[in-house]
C-alpha cells in the first residue's frame, strides 16, 4: 500500500522527523488543533477541542503528548509557576504579561521591554541560556470589570 503525503500533512511530518517523533493520527490532530488556538492554551482547553475530532481520546493522552512535544522542543512551556501548565507554538523571542486576576497570558515582544543584559553566569554557578520574563499585573479587561 502506497501512502501519499498531502501538503497539509507534510509540515507536521517534517516537524516530527526534525524532533525525533513518530507521526501518529492523535499527535497530528493535537498539533493541528493547537495551531488554531490563540494564546497559551491549557491541556484541558486543548483536550476539549481535540475531543470534537477524536471522541475516544483521553485527557491523559493529551497531557502525555503535550509533555512529549515540550520535551522534544515542538512546544514551549509558559509560566510554569502560575498554576496550570500552559504551552505555546510561538518560537520567536518574547516574554509574557500575566493577569493576576484572570490568569490570562499575553505575549510581549522582547523589544517592548528594552535592552536586557547579556546572558551570563549567575550566583551559584547558574548559566543563563535565555531570559523569560513574566510581567505580572492586571489586564485591561479585568481593570474595566473592576470599574463597572
Amino acid at each position: 500500500m502506497q501512502t501519499f503525503q498531502t501538503e497539509e500533512t507534510r509540515p507536521f511530518r517534517e516537524l516530527c522527523a526534525d524532533h525525533g517523533l513518530t507521526v501518529t493520527h492523535q499527535r497530528q490532530v493535537l498539533y493541528e488543533v493547537m495551531q488554531t488556538m490563540p494564546g497559551h492554551p491549557s491541556p484541558e482547553e486543548v483536550y476539549a477541542r481535540v475531543k470534537r475530532r477524536i471522541p475516544a481520546i483521553s485527557l491523559a493522552t493529551v497531557y502525555k503528548n503535550i509533555h512529549l512535544f515540550v520535551e522534544r522542543g515542538v512546544l514551549k512551556e509558559v509560566s510554569m509557576h502560575h498554576g496550570s501548565l500552559r504551552v505555546e507554538l510561538n518560537s520567536h523571542l518574547h516574554h509574557h504579561m500575566v493577569c493576576s486576576h484572570c490568569k490570562a497570558i499575553t505575549d510581549l515582544d522582547e523589544k517592548d521591554l528594552g535592552e536586557l543584559p547579556a546572558l551570563q553566569s549567575l550566583p551559584g554557578g547558574f548559566q543563563a541560556e535565555r531570559y523569560a520574563i513574566d510581567v505580572i499585573g492586571i489586564c485591561a479587561a479585568c481593570q474595566k470589570a473592576k470599574r463597572s
